[in-house]
């Protein structure tokens, strides 16, 4: 403990000569190199060792400890010894970390927790990569783009009734995880400020940024997003970042403007204050889309220079832990979503080959996910169930009511509409207020009455 805190305190620089990162970078650091050591790459739905787990909530309660010392002044009434009571200044753990931490907590208790409920499962076990040549051929049509990973194998006749409700439910509880880690990771990038050095990097307009192509599809007078995103070329990670990293810098720009539209400055703007919040709007939902179609998509130029210089601790934890907590939440959802995928191949073979191609020619499609948006309550297969809402208090829109109750044929229709070119209709984020992604850009607030 003394070596890592010392390391924190050195900023990583072990010469001492103060060229180290600040303490709220070296803090977001340190959760993801523990996160990395601890769980690596989620090779298999199993528990954690018991040796890893007791690490890894010792070591996070030593990271999240910093949080319980940055306060802020609040006042509260005292009474005197002669029964009077006065008014007076104490401290409280801020605001934003006294809200999301408990809920952080809580989203990594249910993490591990789903990873313990597989211990004595004994209807999947994966064959490695050594396996004999009859199932390295039966891996290749699943794990062509993961051929590092082990595959899941599932009994001739397929899982059980039981089997399959268990992990339908486990995957909804895991969707439930990544959706609020994906809110309190946004909602906290969103409140980061600005670097000067992201800003001096922009061009001066948006169009610049987008490029005249983008530029006239989200200006035109009839927008559909998913019309859009379906006619952009997203064949490759790359280029969906370099989308994202685009539209971002526009929306910096356009408030950049509309904040400075009463002063002579190189921000300044021809193009009315109704349009630019119209412009600044569609781009919002462009990247909400994109956020939630591929939830794995690394960080953006803004998200990783708001990282870099950030200089709040408190944020910098938030941050982090909610950003780990999403990362893992998805590589368990997407484990899930491999034993859904061989059950569901075991049972319909003919659709072996055609899934096959189609996996390879979209990209990632494993992280678009399309689980039930909540829970059935009451239902026979999950007796007493409860969402993330009502587990740690929220309330709000779950979803979106007509999605399909049976996995299987969710999942088929995925597929259908993959083949078709039909764009996949995304879930909703559950989150506890009702905000846009980048509502708050630097300080700089847009008119909240249309949200």
């Amino acid at each position: 403990m003394k070596e890592r805190f010392a390391k924190l305190l050195l900023g990583e620089d072990m010469s001492g000569g103060g060229k180290g990162v600040s303490s709220a970078l070296a803090l977001s650091n340190a959760f993801t190199n523990l996160a990395a050591a601890v769980f690596g790459e989620q090779k298999r739905l199993e528990p954690m060792p018991p040796e890893r787990k007791a690490r890894w909530r010792k070591e996070i309660d030593w990271l999240l400890s910093v949080t319980d010392y940055v306060v802020e002044m609040v006042p509260t009434q005292q009474k005197a010894k002669d029964g009077s009571s006065m008014e007076i200044m104490t401290t409280r753990q801020r605001t934003d970390l006294h809200m999301n931490i408990p809920a952080l907590r809580k989203l990594d208790n249910m993490l591990i927790d789903c990873l313990d409920n597989f211990k004595d499962q004994n209807e999947f076990y994966y064959v490695s990569k050594d396996a004999d040549d009859a199932d390295k051929d039966s891996s290749k049509r699943k794990n062509d783009d993961k051929w590092w990973l082990p595959t899941p194998k599932v009994p001739a006749e397929g899982l059980s009734d039981v089997a399959r409700r268990f992990l339908q439910y486990q995957k909804d509880c895991m969707n439930q995880v990544l959706k609020a880690a994906m809110a309190i990771n946004a909602q906290t990038l969103s409140e980061m400020e600005i670097p000067e050095s992201y800003i001096e990097s922009l061009p001066k307009n948006g169009r610049a940024s987008l490029g005249d192509s983008i530029y006239r599809s989200i200006t035109d007078d009839v927008f559909d997003p998913d019309q859009f995103l379906a006619t952009m070329d997203m064949t490759s990670e790359h280029k969906i970042l370099d989308l994202k990293n685009r539209i971002e810098a526009s929306i910096v720009i356009w408030k950049r403007k509309m904040n400075q539209k009463d002063t002579k400055s190189a921000w300044g703007s021809a193009v009315s204050l109704e349009k630019r919040e119209l412009f600044e709007e569609r781009a919002e939902t462009i990247l909400i889309l994109l956020k939630h179609r591929f939830p794995g998509l690394p960080q953006s130029s803004l998200d990783i220079s708001k990282i870099q210089f950030n200089r709040d601790v408190g944020q910098a934890v938030l941050e982090s832990y909610s950003r780990i907590l999403e990362s893992l939440a998805f590589t368990v959802l997407s484990r899930i979503e491999d034993v859904l995928h061989a059950d569901h191949l075991t049972q319909n073979p003919s659709l072996a080959g055609r899934r096959s191609s189609v996996r390879n020619q979209v990209p990632k499609p494993e992280k678009c996910p399309t689980p039930r948006e909540e829970v059935d309550k009451g239902g026979a297969e999950t007796p007493g169930s409860m969402t993330l809402s009502d587990f740690m208090g929220w309330h709000g829109d779950q979803g979106d009511s007509d999605i399909k109750k049976d996995p299987l044929a969710a999942t088929d229709d995925f597929y259908k509409d993959i083949d078709s070119g039909k764009p996949q209709k995304l879930p909703n984020v559950v989150t506890d207020k009702k905000v846009s992604y980048l509502e708050t850009l630097g300080g700089m607030r847009s008119p909240t009455s249309r949200h």
